[in-house]
């Protein structure tokens, strides 16, 4: 989470970063490719749920670098301010059935108090290098998010690795406010994405 004002996006993107990095002109079938949810394997966010946000980023850094950085979990504080811990709860490289937790704090809303999130995530799906989908709970004192779905896309393109990510939040907390809910997902995934760009192209 942050104070940053989140550029606003839905979950469908007209014409995303990726086909004017591709060049030529958007075909229906291109078309029909961007406005499609985000997936891993064939699995997508919840596409029923309220709240959803999705968003995406041209980093200028080897996608090898990026994936390093965005699958090394544990090391997610070193370069997110917002990510307070994260534990890994197996041993290995991230796969399939992999499970950590980790900790972010969240500022107060009209409804909610401030407190800390702890998240246990499960990996779903994974692809080494193109993409990876996470889901679990987040609870803290006063705040609960039932099921929070995760999926991140990695392609190369001209100029570099065309990051998109896509996610929902479920629970009847934070159904309660949507709109609310919504613009602190939005600033949430808008962070990271910006952090994930600065250290990757720092390393280059």
């Amino acid at each position: 989470m942050t104070n940053t004002k989140p550029r606003r996006r839905t979950a469908v993107l007209a014409l995303p970063l990726a086909l004017g990095l591709l060049g030529g002109a958007v075909t229906p079938a291109q078309a029909a490719t961007a406005s499609a949810p985000l997936s891993c394997q064939g699995k997508t966010i919840d596409t029923k749920a309220p709240i959803h946000y999705r968003t995406e980023t041209l980093i200028n850094a080897p996608l090898s670098e990026i994936w390093r950085l965005q699958t090394d979990v544990e090391r997610w504080p070193s370069w997110q301010k917002p990510v307070l811990t994260n534990e890994r709860l197996d041993r290995g490289p991230l796969r399939k059935n992999s499970r950590f937790r980790w900790t972010t704090p969240v500022p107060a809303t009209a409804t909610t108090p401030a407190t800390t999130l702890s998240i246990t995530s499960t990996v779903h799906q994974i692809q080494r290098g193109q993409c990876v989908r996470w889901s679990g709970p987040a609870i803290g004192d006063g705040l609960r998010i039932d099921n929070g779905v995760h999926v991140w896309n990695f392609t190369e393109v001209k100029g570099g690795v065309l990051v998109r990510t896509e996610e929902n939040w479920s629970g009847a907390q934070v159904e309660a406010e949507v709109p609310t809910s919504t613009r602190f997902l939005g600033m949430g995934l808008e962070a990271w994405l910006k952090d994930l760009k600065t250290t990757a192209e720092a390393h280059c």
